[in-house]
């Protein structure tokens, strides 16, 4: 290579690798870019309406605050109370399912037991991963301020964007070459709405069940069902993973009152989410995010390695826009046009 090809290779490697440093950065970025986008396409809808931008975007922050301000009246008080009642039964109900496997497995003939697992040893084994986890735990918890300004920092990017979003808009799409910059615009355009249609469908999908989850827990008289509600809504963010999360602790709380309300909460959990998988998410947004299920899981895993437990949240919205730059830039544009070229000879 000459010099001009190895001062390229340079440059490219260090970009690399400054993107790489400042990888949460960039993700908080994207949190912003999905928040902005979304309440910008909703003051969009209020200016067909009849009104000005100004006033358009104005309403649709105040509808943004008004619904956290709500969510945190009427859930997080019942929530942090029932949250610590729930801290108090989950180890009450592992410890009740530890004595039942000590009681099954005293009734088991001895001519069996070489073939069944100590109990006993697994518990060991099993120990430090549980202090790991609440290892775990208590660094999140110590680390509540550092989420905070995160969070503040997402909304201060958000006005940023929600205030000049051509602007901004422009800047981006002048990071390419001139011949191409109305296909980036058009690029941008799927991206909006395929990030609207996303939000559209993970809101619709948490609360249906949150609801969902706690009326039934309700109706099987199970302790903490709003807390339990609201933690099986939260974590249906995550796909595929989330519901395993969730039934986790409903079940340990179900123990308490009966073993088998454990298994009529794993039941509840399962229609559920066979409910949301194969009626509610079909049907909001079919014509909106398709994605394979497979595709879904393998970016989860890569995203949360690389990224932490941010890069899990956002998996799917960056899988989304991944999509479609992947599918519009490197397919359409590159892999179908190869060997396309007019024979001029």
């Amino acid at each position: 290579m000459n010099l001009g090809q190895w001062i390229g290779l340079i440059a490219i490697l260090l970009s690399l690798y400054i993107l790489w440093q400042i990888r949460e950065v960039l993700l908080l970025m994207f949190a912003a870019i999905v928040l902005a986008t979304t309440l910008n396409r909703l003051a969009r809808r209020f200016q067909r309406s009849g009104l000005k931008r100004g006033f358009a975007v104005l309403l649709s922050v105040v509808l943004f605050i008004i619904i956290i301000l709500g969510f945190l009246w009427l859930v997080v008080p019942p929530f942090a109370a029932q949250f610590q009642e729930l801290t108090k039964k989950v180890p009450q109900g592992l410890a009740r399912l530890n004595s039942l496997l000590d009681q099954l497995e005293s009734r088991i003939p001895p001519e069996l037991g070489p073939y069944i697992p100590d109990i006993n040893s697994l518990s060991q084994q099993a120990q430090p991963l549980i202090n790991r986890a609440l290892g775990s735990s208590l660094a999140f918890v110590s680390s509540s301020l550092e989420v905070v300004l995160r969070i503040l920092l997402v909304l201060v990017w958000t006005g940023m964007l929600l205030t000049n979003p051509v602007a901004y808009r422009k800047v981006f799409i002048r990071l390419f070459p001139s011949f191409y910059r109305r296909r980036v615009d058009g690029i941008l355009d799927q991206c909006e709405v395929s990030l609207e249609g996303w939000v559209t469908g993970a809101l619709i999908a948490v609360c249906a069940v949150g609801a969902m989850s706690m009326i039934g827990l309700s109706v099987l008289r199970v302790p903490s069902a709003l807390a339990l509600g609201v933690l099986a809504g939260f974590t249906n963010l995550i796909p595929n993973l989330g519901p395993t999360i969730s039934v986790i602790p409903a079940m340990a709380i179900a123990l308490l009152d009966a073993p088998w309300k454990s298994l009529a909460v794993l039941a509840l959990y399962f229609v559920i989410q066979q409910t949301e998988g194969n009626l509610l998410t079909p049907f909001v947004m079919a014509h909106q995010v398709s994605l394979l299920p497979a595709i879904t899981l393998i970016a989860q895993l890569f995203f949360f390695t690389f990224f932490g437990f941010l890069g899990l949240f956002l998996a799917l919205p960056l899988t989304v826009v991944a999509k479609i730059w992947l599918q519009e830039v490197l397919i359409k544009d590159v892999l179908d046009q190869w060997g396309n070229e007019p024979n001029i000879n």
